[in-house]
């Protein structure tokens, strides 16, 4: 019971990030930013939401347990991923948005963890994937949707460097 109350607030937090996006996109788009990769947009959205639904119908159909040995670390990672996120989001400030909108002429932001890492928002959602179903054992979830990810990541990685070359 207390998973799948967990599961609606990761999805509540989910609904106020689309909120944040929507007004990032106006403040990018007024301030001339560009929208690149449309097209793999959609799926990321989807993806994120099936994740969340597959979450709850494995450990309710497949009358997945708790395992107290795994379960607790696992939401640990998933409580770290989230900080780690909301830290990007803080440092990117407007320019944050999961739409890939460039602002030709903007610098690149080496400031927080884009210090040491290129991508440290997608760092933490390829853990956050992967730990979230593993809070209640739902393994299947698990790898689906890490393999899932990282096949959006590759796609999305790729146009975001694509877009940030030609402005």
């Amino acid at each position: 019971m207390y998973y799948y109350l967990f599961i609606l607030a990761v999805g509540a937090e989910r609904l106020v990030e689309l909120a944040v996006s929507q007004r990032n996109t106006r403040w990018s788009l007024a301030n001339g930013g560009k929208e690149f990769g449309r097209d793999h947009y959609p799926a990321m959205v989807s993806m994120h939401a099936l994740l969340l639904v597959s979450c709850i119908v494995e450990t309710w159909a497949l009358a997945r347990p708790f395992i107290p040995w795994l379960g607790w670390p696992m939401l640990g990672v998933v409580v770290l991923s989230t900080v780690v996120r909301w830290r990007c989001v803080a440092v990117l400030g407007r320019r944050w948005n999961p739409r890939l909108i460039v602002i030709p002429g903007a610098p690149l932001v080496r400031d927080g963890l884009y210090r040491w890492v290129r991508h440290p928002n997608y760092a933490a959602v390829a853990a956050e994937v992967a730990a979230l179903p593993l809070i209640h054992s739902a393994w299947l979830t698990a790898i689906a949707f890490s393999i899932a990810n990282a096949i959006v990541l590759r796609v999305r990685i790729r146009a975001e460097n694509a877009a940030l070359a030609l402005v």
